[in-house]
């Protein structure tokens, strides 16, 4: 397995990018991520006001894989996804979808991890299960575009989906020759919408096998885990993402499942599947649309 530091970062997705790493196709990467901040928020007694804001959002990368080229699919397995020992966080004014009611600037907390808990009160016990997940993560561009890595799109991005984390597998429609893959903006813990703007930001470790796919294609990031399909879109609005995922998704099942008409897929989605918010707070907003495996594999589904 190759060891990945995180002295090398990026700020923005782009295939202008000059490559930190380059694997073969199907090489096992171990990649030390740098929190949303920089890790410049190590303890209670960090200022906010002391952030330098042109090193927020870093990703670790580029990585050229090998064999990937334009109009190919990146898949990512998530083989393992771990957390340092201590977390930051902020929120205030102008900041997410309550920055409306703060007036006096932003504030900032430093909080600890034990014994798998995010221990938010000790005095009153209050304790959060981790949940590590992957907040920034994704490819390239196409045609010289430059996305920084606070915001999500076609390529993935500050994506903020708290499904992405160990066990599961991501898909990234290649646009560029390498793909030039990127994460980082781990959270130890966060809640779908991300509605302060944060997560329990946190730095440490994904490891992840990158292979490069001949075979099919995407417009949109897909993740699957045992259990689950899912199609995730970002749009500027909520709105626009919904729609987004759910056209993905019936686009692909029906071309991939066999003996049931696409008004009776539509009408079995209706019950079984679910709409779900990744994040409200970022330059677009980002939805996924989850389709449990099981109804699907009945009717041939593969992936």
């Amino acid at each position: 397995m190759i060891e990945l530091s995180d002295e090398r970062v990026i700020f923005e997705f782009s295939d202008a990018a000059e490559p930190a790493l380059t694997i073969p196709s199907g090489e096992t990467v171990r990649i030390r991520t740098k929190d949303c901040f920089g890790n410049q928020l190590q303890t209670p007694e960090d200022s906010i006001d002391a952030l330098d804001w042109d090193n927020v959002n870093p990703a670790t990368g580029p990585v050229f894989v090998e064999g990937a080229h334009a109009g190919d699919v990146l898949k990512v397995e998530l083989l393992e996804v771990s957390v340092d020992d201590h977390t930051a966080m902020c929120t205030g004014e102008g900041e997410g979808t309550l920055g409306d009611i703060f007036h006096d600037g932003l504030s900032s907390t430093v909080k600890y991890i034990h014994d798998g808990k995010l221990v938010w009160d000790e005095a009153r016990g209050v304790e959060l299960d981790l949940k590590p997940m992957i907040g920034v993560i994704g490819v390239a561009p196409a045609n010289g575009a430059r996305i920084n890595c606070g915001t999500p799109g076609h390529h993935g991005g500050n994506m903020d989906n708290t499904q992405i984390g160990q066990g599961t597998t991501l898909y990234f429609p290649v646009a560029c020759e390498g793909a030039l893959f990127g994460c980082g903006d781990m959270h130890a813990v966060m809640g779908d919408g991300e509605i302060g703007v944060c997560g329990a930001e946190v730095a440490g470790h994904v490891t992840a096998r990158l292979t490069a796919l001949h075979d099919r294609t995407l417009s949109n990031p897909v993740l699957e885990d045992a259990d689950r399909f899912i199609t995730i879109a970002s749009a500027p609005t909520l709105d626009e993402a919904c729609d987004t995922a759910v056209h993905d998704m019936v686009a692909i099942l029906t071309k991939r499942l066999s003996g049931i008409s696409t008004e009776d897929l539509v009408m079995l989605l209706s019950l079984c599947a679910d709409v779900q918010v990744c994040q409200i707070v970022d330059p677009q907003r980002t939805a996924r649309f989850v389709v449990p495996k099981r109804v699907i594999e009945a009717y041939g589904f593969t992936w």
